[in-house]
């Protein structure tokens, strides 16, 4: 997997502007492109990568920023996306 070449932080938004500002940042980016998403927060967590998939973009990994951050959603975690 090649590395990501688009990033944005939306750990100070809250839902929907996570999907909403994650979405429009893919529609700028062209087919095939990486991206990495760094968000916090348990909805943020669910709904953006079920949102991403939902929208036919490929979710490429999910993971804490950190390892004391594996399990407390109030920690960063990174999304990697492929857009289609």
């Amino acid at each position: 997997m090649s590395s990501p070449e688009y990033f944005i932080d939306i750990t100070s938004e809250v839902c929907p502007l996570t999907f909403v500002k994650t979405k429009l940042h893919l529609e700028k980016m062209p087919s095939g492109a990486l991206a990495t998403v760094r968000l916090k927060g348990a909805q943020p967590l669910d709904n953006v990568p079920r949102s991403v998939k939902a929208h036919g973009h490929e979710v490429l990994s999910l993971s804490p920023e950190t390892l004391e951050g594996a399990s407390d959603p109030r920690q960063p975690h990174i999304l990697v996306v492929r857009r289609r």
